[in-house]
């Protein structure tokens, strides 16, 4: 955590016009992660309703439409996504007029051993089978980080729990005609042990992109 919030470029934020807040949703972590946070400034909120990214990300959001802040930056905060590339996806969404803009992984730079290969396939097989489906180009279906506009936000409904969220926004976005960009991005080896598991969640995934897209509203 105290990685990521030291790499976010604030000055070069400030000079394009953006003043920022550091959100935190705090999964139940063990290991100091929000007093940490807490003494670095960032905002901790925690998570409701048990555990999953997916249930996280959904309670961020909501915390987010309450602000009245413009748009937002999703990055895991585990060190594998490099903050200093945030100005790359927001200046992607205001110079092409974006409502969504992904940073792509498979387009950008992956340093050794920060994706396993059956991660590195199964991310292929997947962002393949979304576009096959959607008609919507990406490069990176299951990249954790994605700038959005406001009035995106509002318009996704979700209703994922856990690692499947990603490919839910993407539906979701597809579902409600929003326009999406992306931009190369660095991928670092993560601080600590990974959570995602290659083939059930896999599986999981396509199961979110395929039932969704016959069912633009979530199935509760």
């Amino acid at each position: 955590m105290g990685v990521v919030v030291d790499m976010i470029p604030v000055k070069e934020l400030a000079a394009m016009g953006w003043e920022h807040q550091l959100v935190l949703v705090d999964g139940y972590s063990t290991d100091g992660t929000t007093k940490l946070a807490k003494e670095m400034g960032v905002k901790v909120y925690g998570q409701r309703g048990g555990i999953g990214k997916g249930m996280g990300l959904r309670q961020a959001f909501s915390h987010f439409l309450d602000s009245g802040d413009d748009a937002l930056i999703m990055l895991d905060p585990d060190g594998s996504y490099d903050a200093r590339d945030i100005p790359k996806l927001l200046r992607r969404m205001d110079d092409g007029e974006y409502d969504v803009v992904i940073g792509s992984r498979l387009r950008g730079k992956i340093d050794e051993d920060a994706m396993s290969r059956i991660n590195y396939l199964g991310n292929h097989i997947l962002t393949w089978s979304a576009v096959a489906l959607y008609r919507q180009f990406v490069s990176d279906l299951c990249t954790g980080f994605w700038a959005f506009k406001r009035d995106s936000i509002a318009a996704m409904k979700l209703n994922s729990i856990s690692f499947e969220i990603e490919a839910e926004m993407y539906a979701a976005c597809c579902h409600n005609k929003l326009s999406i960009g992306e931009v190369p991005i660095r991928y670092h080896k993560r601080l600590g042990r990974a959570k995602l598991g290659s083939v059930h969640d896999g599986v999981r995934i396509f199961k979110k992109l395929f039932v969704r897209r016959f069912f633009p509203q979530p199935l509760n």
